[in-house]
């Protein structure tokens, strides 16, 4: 445990925030969200930096959280936290029983090298060997990452007049419901649908959400 201590405290060093604390998982949500029991008896749920697994509903969700289970679940772990995203996740670095879940998961072929965050490149370096050797996830010929799962392009059938909205204005997907009734202008509505993926926007799936303001 002292080795895994310094090993992480050395991984951190110079960052802004790094706080340690240990505990035991107690629950795995999917391939990169976990919750954990701290020694003070409280349940926190993390999620691991750096890495995206495939959501629930996509090809290799299950596989994905079974392997977080197998490296992780009832085990004892250290927790680098490193801040908290919009959900209140503690965003962490996570060693389970002396393994990094972090890489592991990425090692296996069941989670991305999140990229958009990325800082430790040799996650990088361990998707690529997984690629190469078409470990789990990478066994399919056309795996979609989880962020254009989650978020899918607007149809192609979209008019091309609605496609030069999309960043006329600046907002945002939290604090506010996806319906139509509660857009104001069509350039909302046009970023909650490709942003936010509320394709309830969309009833017609004709690429043009919220008719009553995208006229």
């Amino acid at each position: 445990m002292i080795k895994i201590t310094v090993l992480v405290l050395l991984f951190f060093a110079g960052t802004s925030f790094a706080h340690e604390w240990q505990g035991r998982v107690v629950a795995v949500s999917d391939g990169d969200t976990l919750t954990v029991l701290t020694e003070n008896k409280k349940q926190v749920k993390v999620r691991l930096i750096e890495i995206d697994a495939p959501e629930k509903k996509q090809a290799f969700g299950q596989q994905s959280k079974n392997s977080l289970s197998d490296i992780c679940f009832k085990k004892p772990v250290v927790v680098v936290e490193k801040g908290k995203d919009k959900y209140r996740r503690s965003l962490v670095r996570l060693y389970c029983d002396g393994v990094d879940a972090n890489t592991e998961q990425v090692r296996r072929g069941m989670a991305w090298a999140f990229q958009k965050y990325l800082t430790d490149r040799s996650i990088d370096s361990l998707e690529k060997e997984a690629r190469s050797k078409k470990v789990g996830l990478w066994s399919d010929p056309n795996p979609i990452a989880p962020w254009d799962f989650r978020h899918p392009e607007i149809p192609a059938t979209t008019p091309a007049r609605f496609l030069n909205i999309l960043h006329s204005e600046t907002f945002s997907c939290e604090g506010k419901n996806a319906y139509c009734k509660s857009m104001k202008t069509c350039a909302e509505a046009m970023y909650y649908l490709k942003e936010c993926g509320a394709a309830k926007l969309d009833r017609d799936g004709d690429g043009v959400p919220c008719e009553n303001v995208c006229k």
